[in-house]
């Protein structure tokens, strides 16, 4: 099968009722268009449309499958279709909206809310290069994600995880909601299945039992995904992946350097949230938020001088590494 990413559906397709606009944004998994109903309103649809499963050539409407890989894309297409029939079921402010899903095209469409905003991802690039010395203050760090942990811990008692919380999947509304979008249900179960090989995990985000095919799955690894997301809103990058801190863990050491900065509470929620054993992170969403929300644990460790100098030297010795391999940092990560 070719490598060529499969064409979106083009513009005035008719799908369910709906009409197709235009494509919103496309990942190994599907496809996202913005979509009106027969009365003008908007909405975003995801299409089921693996790019390492199905091939559709400009025009078409249906995805072409080869014969040894059918099966492994019905598995993936009953996953998506059940996780939208598990969403809808979900009414929450910071759980993406799914209003409807139907089957046609020999695939399986997810209709949602459309949400006009910018992800978290956006907004950690855009404060991380006004270059102050906090990415987000950490009051606005525990208040936006109390209310993402809010829907998490809705999301899990429905018996779903996420899967793939990352920035790019926290989206923040113009009416300043945090939403989770781009939930992973059939990216796990393929991922569980033969040989199939594409990564299924957002390095840096994913919890190390994620790479581990014979591994449990539960609460604690979107946990992990959470404390690597306040990181990233403390640091303005993401962490080291699970692999390589499992060779060499860095996440205290870099850390650290956030001590007076932000308060030793919140920088140990993240050590916390994102040991590398899943049974030393909180095992449940309302643990975690529990914690978070503790006004009285926001101290911040006094540094003396010379911890302040070596700091400030290793971090003019980072930055200077950081800008020799940027442009790979940059294509890699938070492109």
């Amino acid at each position: 099968m070719s490598k060529v990413k499969p064409s979106p559906l083009p513009p005035d397709t008719m799908i369910g009722g709906y009409r197709i606009e235009r494509k919103l944004s496309a990942g190994g998994f599907g496809v996202v268009y913005l979509a009106l109903d027969s009365e003008g309103q908007q909405f975003a649809i995801k299409e089921y449309l693996p790019s390492s499963l199905a091939s559709r050539a400009v025009g078409e409407l249906l995805p072409q499958v080869l014969p040894e890989k059918l099966s492994l894309y019905r598995l993936g297409l009953k996953s998506f279709f059940e996780e939208g029939r598990s969403l809808a079921q979900i009414s929450h402010g910071s759980v993406v909206s799914v209003l409807n899903f139907f089957r046609e095209n020999e695939t399986v469409y997810m209709v949602m809310n459309y949400l006009e905003g910018g992800t978290l991802q956006d907004f950690i690039i855009t404060a991380r290069d006004l270059k102050k010395p906090k990415v987000f203050r950490e009051s606005t760090i525990r208040s936006l994600f109390d209310e993402i942990l809010r829907g998490l811990r809705i999301v899990h008692q429905h018996k779903m995880l996420h899967l793939d919380i990352k920035p790019a999947n926290i989206f923040i509304t113009d009416d300043n909601r945090a939403v989770m979008i781009d939930f992973g249900a059939a990216r796990e179960v393929l991922s569980k299945e033969g040989n199939f090989i594409r990564p299924m995990y957002t390095p840096g985000f994913a919890a190390p039992e994620m790479y581990r095919r014979d591994s449990s799955l539960g609460p604690w690894t979107d946990i992990y995904a959470i404390g690597a997301c306040i990181y990233a809103s403390m640091q303005g990058y993401p962490p080291n992946d699970a692999p390589q801190r499992i060779d060499k863990d860095r996440l205290s050491l870099a850390l650290s350097r956030l001590r007076g900065v932000y308060s030793d509470n919140l920088i140990e929620v993240v050590q916390w949230c994102m040991a590398l054993d899943p049974l030393a992170r909180p095992q449940s969403v309302f643990a975690l938020q529990k914690e978070l929300s503790r006004e009285s644990a926001r101290r911040y460790t006094k540094l003396t001088v010379g911890e302040r100098v070596r700091l400030q030297f290793d971090s003019v010795v980072s930055d200077t590494k950081k800008t020799a391999r940027k442009a790979n940092v940059m294509g890699t990560r938070f492109k």
